[in-house]
C-alpha cells in the first residue's frame, strides 16, 4: 500500500505561540522538485517541523507554511528562484504541534549541465531576534493588506514601506541580519 504524502490539509489547524529556536549552530537544508515537494531533508529540518524524515519526504514545502506569513514572501521568492535567482529572507514556520519557529532563509535553483531547473535547495539559520522584532509588524501589515487587497495591495504596501525607508529588498533583509538600521 502506496503511503499518502502530507499535504497543506494535514498542517495543524490549532496554532499556538509556542516558539522553538533554533541555536547558533543549526543549519535546516532541505530539497524541492520543481513543484516544491521535498526530495531532502536533513535531521534539523525534521526536528524543528515535528515530522519523521519519511513523513516529509514527498510532502509539499507549504505543510509549514505559517498563517502569520504574508503569501507574498512566497510569491516573491517563487518570482527569483524561478528566474533562477537567489532568495533571502526571514520566514515564520509552522511546527506538527502548531507551534512556530522562525528562520533567514536562503533559496536557489539547481539547474542540470543545459542550465534546465531540476530542483531547489534552501538553507536556513537562526535569525537575529532584532530581526524578527523588526520584520513582525511590517509582516502583519502585508497579510492585512492581503486581506483587504490581494497581493497587489501587499505588493504596494511593501514597494511603499522600501521606498520611504530608501533601500531595496535584499539590502533591507541584510540590514536586518545585520542589525542595521530600519
Amino acid at each position: 500500500m502506496e503511503r499518502k504524502s502530507l499535504s497543506k490539509s494535514d498542517a495543524p489547524k490549532n496554532i499556538t505561540q509556542n516558539e522553538k529556536r533554533l541555536t547558533d549552530d543549526d543549519f535546516i537544508v532541505s530539497k524541492t522538485d520543481t513543484k516544491g515537494k521535498i526530495i531532502y531533508c536533513n535531521e534539523i529540518f525534521a526536528r524543528m517541523a515535528g515530522y519523521p524524515p519519511a513523513d516529509l519526504i514527498g510532502a509539499n514545502h507549504n505543510l509549514i507554511r505559517h498563517p502569520d506569513m504574508p503569501r507574498l514572501a512566497f510569491k516573491y521568492a517563487w518570482d527569483l528562484i524561478q528566474d533562477k535567482k537567489e532568495f533571502f529572507g526571514f520566514v515564520k514556520n509552522l511546527c506538527s504541534d502548531g507551534g512556530f519557529y522562525w528562520v533567514l532563509a536562503y533559496i536557489t535553483a539547481d539547474v542540470d549541465a543545459n542550465g534546465k531547473i531540476i530542483s531547489y535547495t534552501s538553507v536556513r539559520r537562526k535569525p537575529p531576534h532584532s530581526a524578527i522584532e523588526k520584520i513582525i509588524p511590517l509582516y502583519k501589515s502585508l497579510c492585512e493588506a492581503e486581506r483587504n487587497g490581494g497581493i497587489s495591495a501587499s505588493e504596494k504596501l511593501l514597494h511603499d514601506f522600501l521606498d520611504e525607508n530608501k533601500v531595496g529588498y535584499n539590502e533591507f533583509i541584510i540590514d536586518l541580519q545585520k542589525d542595521i538600521r530600519v
